[in-house]
């Protein structure tokens, strides 16, 4: 009998025993391939042999050096190894646990730094559940729902939501950005406005890129208003997009890198990344926490890194991404309901739905579940919870792809005389 909080909604019925790769094993031995991967965190697969055996050793040697009181070497090597994936000149970095919290550090560094209050964030960006992170997400209203009031000092802009708005890329990006200078002049002056933060590929609300002219134009508006770019790679980045950093596909260089999930393969552990010149803006004491920069969590995250560059993990994203589209857009094809597919690398999003208008999540609900009953096993986003999101991890093969879309194309053809 469990005693957990009723809240905890599971997405499957799967009680996992043990993992390899892409693939988890219930405690009766049933197997089912993941492509959710702990929602993109396990990037080298489930229990990489030399992730296993970073993370062994360092838990004989120590496993907590709280990292304001002492340091150590995993710390140490590892904000190394991070400055040299860094874009730009950012050459400096700060370790947090969670998502939300490098996003909380984010936003005490912008805002000290600048000695202005106020944050652009966009429509349906996620960027965690504490109560600043919280603040700064729309992409459901289950986040910030019965949690008012929220911080203040943040602004929405509009995102060039393609799918959404039923618009090319042009029109989006246009309508966007002239938005944005709106919000300039009605809502937030440039001189109260200490950054811009935004997935370049956002992620629960449904996994829409957001165009290269669109990122390059923020990239202008901040440089010539003294903003400051935050960008919030936590799901995204990490190779998942196909390259290491998701902004890359726009060739923009922002002020702030924040990462986490895939960083360390599963250990709680992220980061932020800023030059040096910006971080010593900030107030002294102002970064820290009890766990964060855990020397076993460190370990691991150097163990992924040699995976990434032992086994080429971002190509294999790129490559095996292009595969898994390829096979996905002939079952959007097929079937009326899947309305269009997007994303970039392993992370793609199929919108169930009958119209931009017309979200059908009792049908994504319906896929996913009889997904898990083939051996499948798959997430949903989306306001609605009407987006079938694809997030094996890095080290998908490509048989591995094909059998996933197999059991997914049988599973919809199952369905396909009721619906």
């Amino acid at each position: 009998m469990s005693h957990l909080s009723p809240l905890l909604g599971q997405s499957s019925k799967v009680c996992v025993d043990h993992g390899k790769g892409s693939w988890v094993y219930d405690n009766q031995d049933n197997a089912y391939l993941d492509f959710t991967s702990g929602i993109g965190v396990t990037s080298t697969g489930h229990c990489h042999p030399t992730v296993v055996r970073a993370v062994q050793e360092q838990a004989g040697k120590i496993i907590h050096a709280q990292y304001t009181t002492v340091t150590h070497e995993p710390m140490l090597r590892l904000s190394d190894r991070l400055i040299g994936y860094m874009p730009g000149e950012l050459n400096s970095v700060a370790f947090s646990n969670s998502g939300s919290e490098a996003v909380e550090t984010a936003l005490r560094l912008v805002r000290h730094a600048t000695g202005r209050a106020n944050v652009i964030s966009f429509h349906g960006g996620f960027h965690g559940r504490t109560m600043a992170a919280a603040s700064l997400t729309t992409s459901a209203t289950k986040v910030r729902t019965g949690f008012h009031p929220m911080m203040a000092g943040v602004v929405f802009a509009p995102f060039p939501h393609l799918y959404r708005y039923g618009w090319d890329e042009q029109r989006a990006t246009d309508f966007c950005l002239r938005e944005l200078d709106e919000i300039f002049k009605t809502q937030t002056a440039p001189g109260d406005t200490a950054a811009i933060l935004i997935e370049p590929i956002q992620g629960e609300y449904g996994y829409y890129p957001a165009g290269k002219a669109f990122m390059q134009g923020l990239a202008e508006r901040c440089r010539q208003h003294g903003i400051l770019l935050i960008a919030d790679e936590i799901q995204a980045g990490y190779g998942r997009s196909g390259r290491f950093w998701s902004l890359e596909h726009f060739d923009v260089v922002p002020d702030v890198v924040i990462t986490a999930k895939g960083l360390a393969s599963g250990f709680p552990l992220s980061a932020i990344a800023a030059t040096e010149a910006l971080m010593k803006k900030g107030y002294p004491g102002s970064q820290g926490g009890t766990y964060g920069a855990n020397a076993v969590a460190c370990a691991a995250a150097l163990a992924t890194l040699d995976v990434f560059e032992e086994e080429s993990l971002v190509a294999n994203a790129r490559y095996r991404g292009e595969q898994m589209y390829q096979r996905l857009s002939v079952l959007r094809d097929r079937h009326s309901w899947m309305d269009d597919l997007r994303g970039k690398g392993l992370m793609l999003g199929l919108e169930i739905a009958d119209g931009p208008d017309q979200p059908r999540p009792d049908i994504a609900a319906r896929l996913t579940a009889a997904a898990e009953a083939k051996g499948l096993l798959l997430l949903r986003c989306g306001t609605s919870g009407q987006i079938v999101r694809w997030l094996p991890p890095l080290v998908v093969t490509e048989a591995e792809i094909d059998d996933a879309v197999d059991r997914f194309d049988a599973a919809a053809k199952e369905l396909a005389p009721t619906l």
